[in-house]
């Protein structure tokens, strides 16, 4: 078996890993939320569903699909799905993939300036530390984290508003974008500068703290050592050599981290009422629109499981051990296909 024999087979397994894991999410989140008490013709009727007789009410079930037993629903939900069609938004009575896709952008554009802000500040403030490790320094920033860390990100969210929007008025508390400015980048700017601090300051200090040790530890190896006594200075050691070893476990854990990234972000926009699909999912969530629910989920899930086959991919590529382990088993294939 040949080396690209070997690739395509491995891009192969990891494209069936990912449908297989996208299909059992649907089955998990659809029996879930279906089971889940309350009545989803609460969202589609609203108060008029109280006033309804029991023929009524049943009659408004098999309109919508509900009456029919789980599986049957989800038969009939999976495969409009693969056609493109995720069924109609019970609450906004409009195809669920037309209410979410002008919520997505938001969504992105508020979780991925948070992430990279997030991963590049760790890094860097994790570096300052391993560098003086145990001065005054390092241990103010360790204490100071460790505080951040721990606000509740609600209660941070809250206070931030009442200081720079109410208090002072500098900045807006809520929403992507003043009304007809969705093509101001400035006034964007302004409205995600409440949500950014609170997810950087939120997420900061648990990756810079591991990036940190991980950095420290790579500094106390005998490899580190035996360098030191050849004159390398302290910060020539961490750049060339202890960073680009761990490397591919920064890498692992960013892909990692995407959910707790996403969990913040759905977080941040409840706390200022930003128009994302995080608001979105809550919503849907509280009124069981099913439909909605599902294709959120589904979206989230991609997200998830993309950055975590990125991120190891990546890791192939840059760390030597894989690829000796990769070299080892194609020779090792090799030798049984002959």
């Amino acid at each position: 078996m040949d080396r690209k024999t070997v690739i395509l087979k491995k891009f192969l397994t990891r494209i069936m890993g990912f449908i297989v894991a996208m299909f059992l999410l649907s089955i998990v989140v659809f029996y879930i939320a279906r089971l889940a008490p309350g009545d989803p013709l609460q969202s589609f009727y609203g108060d008029a569903v109280e006033s309804m007789t029991s023929q009524e009410l049943q009659a408004a079930r098999e309109r919508l699909g509900l009456d029919a037993p789980i599986h049957i629903q989800y038969i009939k939900w999976i495969t409009n799905a693969l056609h493109g069609d995720f069924g109609m938004s019970l609450k906004y009575k409009l195809p669920a993939m037309d209410v979410v896709s002008p919520l997505i952008g938001n969504t992105l554009i508020l979780g991925g300036i948070s992430y990279l802000l997030v991963f590049l500040i760790a890094i860097l403030l994790a570096i300052c530390c391993a560098l003086n490790e145990d001065t005054l320094f390092d241990r103010i920033i360790c204490k100071v984290g460790t505080a951040a860390f721990y606000i509740p990100t609600f209660w941070m969210g809250v206070v931030l508003v009442l200081i720079f929007s109410i208090n002072f008025n500098w900045l807006p508390s809520s929403g992507a974008y003043d009304f007809g400015k969705s093509g101001d980048v400035l006034n964007r700017l302004q409205h995600l500068v409440l949500p950014l601090i609170v997810m950087v300051l939120s997420h900061l200090w648990y990756y810079a703290y591991m990036f940190r040790n991980k950095l420290l530890d790579e500094f106390r190896k005998d490899y580190i050592l035996l360098a030191k006594t050849k004159g390398l200075k302290k910060v020539e050691l961490v750049f060339k050599h202890c960073l680009r070893n761990i490397a591919p476990t920064i890498i692992s854990i960013m892909a990692i981290s995407t959910p707790h990234i996403l969990g913040g972000t759905y977080i941040a926009e409840a706390v200022f009422n930003y128009p994302g699909i995080g608001a979105l999912s809550i919503e849907s969530a509280k009124y069981h629109d099913y439909n909605l629910l599902m294709l959120l989920v589904l979206i989230t899930g991609v997200l998830v499981i993309v950055s975590s086959m990125i991120a190891q991919s990546i890791n192939e590529v840059i760390d030597p051990r894989m690829k000796e382990l990769e070299a080892a088993t194609w020779q090792e294939e090799t030798k049984n296909g002959s």
